[in-house]
């Protein structure tokens, strides 16, 4: 069983395989934040999927709270470190690494960085297995993702302007085919899109079969 908590904008806490992962908790500022840093006291490893203060976000403080393990590509895992996380982890796009007891693999994401590259994130689990895109537009080998990976439950960014939008997320889950997508990165400011009905309407259209899962920032979904 997984357990997926939508801490808002792009950030979740994922539980899987009686470890805690997040992914680019950004709580500090977020308008649209489920919690605060005060609120997380566990997690066993932080992915972050590029360093824009929106993803990068608290990753750095929590890990030095926790003990948590940072995950990233390998310039931006030697910022953390700089910055006092003891662990880390810096690998890059198409590596795969293993630790406590799940598999992570670095994919790549269309967008920008300033510290290496942006990327995304499969993450397997024994019985599930996750994809969170990060930052991205669509891009054509969305479907070798889903080939290679055959992510069960895909995190896709909706809001438009600095990702994809609406279509073009339908489009992707139509590459991806995962059993279960739920949006991410909408909502959070005022140039994004405000709802996910048209992400839905899309899916129904582009991606029959996939499972859309709308969450509020706090929800958990189960699977």
């Amino acid at each position: 069983m997984v357990k997926i908590k939508w801490l808002g904008h792009a950030g979740f806490e994922i539980k899987i395989d009686e470890k805690t992962v997040l992914i680019d908790p950004w709580l500090t500022g977020n308008p649209k934040a489920a919690c605060t840093t005060a609120d997380i006291n566990t997690a066993d490893i932080i992915c972050v999927t590029h360093d824009h203060s929106d993803h990068l976000g608290d990753s750095v403080e929590i890990c030095k709270k926790t003990g948590a393990t940072f995950i990233a590509t390998y310039e931006l895992a030697n910022y953390a470190q700089k910055n006092g996380v003891e662990k880390v982890v810096g690998f890059n796009i198409g590596g795969t690494i293993e630790i406590a007891g799940l598999k992570i693999t670095l994919v790549q994401a269309f967008h920008t960085a300033s510290c290496g590259a942006p990327t995304g994130f499969i993450i397997k689990g024994k019985n599930r297995t996750l994809y969170h895109a990060g930052d991205t537009g669509v891009f054509s080998d969305m479907k070798l993702i889903g080939e290679l990976y055959r992510p069960d439950i895909a995190l896709l960014p909706i809001g438009g302007y600095y990702t994809m939008g609406p279509y073009e997320a339908a489009v992707a889950t139509s590459l991806i085919k995962p059993k279960v997508v739920i949006p991410m990165h909408y909502m959070t400011f005022p140039v994004l899109t405000q709802t996910a009905d048209e992400f839905v309407k899309n899916i129904e259209e582009k991606a029959i079969g996939t499972k859309v899962v709308i969450l509020k920032p706090g929800e958990v979904y189960e699977d």
